[in-house]
């Protein structure tokens, strides 16, 4: 038996520290060990391998990720309330767990992690798409990280893996598979967490790639792209009006017709618009 099983359960460690979720905080606990275990097995093994996970909250996939030898896990945890629980988790893990009292988004998190690393976290709602567009968006690609394995609402996530044509297609779905292998490897129902939140989720694992799929400037093409889904109902002749005085005739150079709409547009046909407007 290792330490890690020696744990109370989580839902005593809620009771015993008054963890409830806060909604400001965008927090929905993991409690049952068995999920958060397959979670963590999501991003394949981890032996020799640094994990970096954000809103731990009472430390539910980080028992996970420890369980499945993740080398070492650097826990960014916002709510001090939270803190007495993964300080439980740290002494039965010495020199594995290191918990770190921030806001994610303030925080450079690769000062704190060795090579090899990867994302896992079951992100708080509030800032999960914030988080992804920082992570799929560094001043150099690769990035640091190998892979991402991340919770969303199901609907973000749906979002993310999105074909050209579809309603859910748009800005994320592109960000994310121009530089990523993208699957949604499970769904969770809201029974699953504590409190039940009123839609599903589901586990996105992201790959990173080498080199991204198509050449394009990042900056263009985020801001191309921004601009073509703001007013996705508009054909793009109108939708991209003003962002280069002879728009049309890029698109047309670029092989996309001027009276296509944004969620038509595949995303080789994207970047190489983003290369005529470079």
């Amino acid at each position: 038996m290792s330490q890690i099983d020696t744990l109370p359960p989580l839902r005593d460690v809620i009771n015993a520290h008054d963890l409830r979720a806060k909604k400001s905080l965008g927090q929905n606990f993991l409690l049952d060990l068995n999920l958060t275990a397959r979670i963590a097995r999501v991003a394949g093994s981890l032996e020799g391998v640094d994990v970096l996970e954000v809103g731990p909250g009472p430390g539910g996939l980080t028992r996970g990720l420890l369980a499945e030898g993740a080398r070492h896990v650097l826990a960014v945890e916002k709510d001090a309330r939270c803190l007495p629980a993964l300080a439980q988790i740290e002494a039965a893990c010495p020199g594995r767990l290191t918990v770190v009292n921030a806001d994610a988004l303030k925080l450079d998190a690769s000062d704190h992690l060795s090579t090899p690393w990867r994302i896992i976290s079951n992100l708080p709602y509030n800032v999960g798409t914030e988080l992804l567009v920082r992570w799929l968006t560094p001043a150099s690609w690769p990035p640091p990280w190998q892979s991402l394995t991340l919770m969303f609402q199901k609907e973000v996530a749906e979002r993310i893996v999105a074909a050209p044509g579809s309603k859910a297609y748009g800005r994320l779905a592109i960000l994310a598979q121009w530089r990523c292998d993208v699957r949604i490897a499970m769904t969770l129902p809201p029974e699953a967490f504590t409190p039940p939140p009123k839609i599903h989720s589901a586990v996105v694992h992201f790959t990173a790639l080498p080199a991204p799929r198509f050449p394009a400037d990042a900056a263009v093409l985020e801001r191309v792209v921004a601009k073509g889904f703001n007013q996705r109902r508009k054909m793009l002749r109108a939708a991209l009006k003003g962002l280069v005085p002879d728009v049309e005739d890029r698109l047309v150079a670029a092989g996309i017709k001027p009276t296509d709409r944004a969620e038509q547009i595949p995303l080789e046909a994207w970047c190489a618009l983003a290369r005529e407007i470079a």
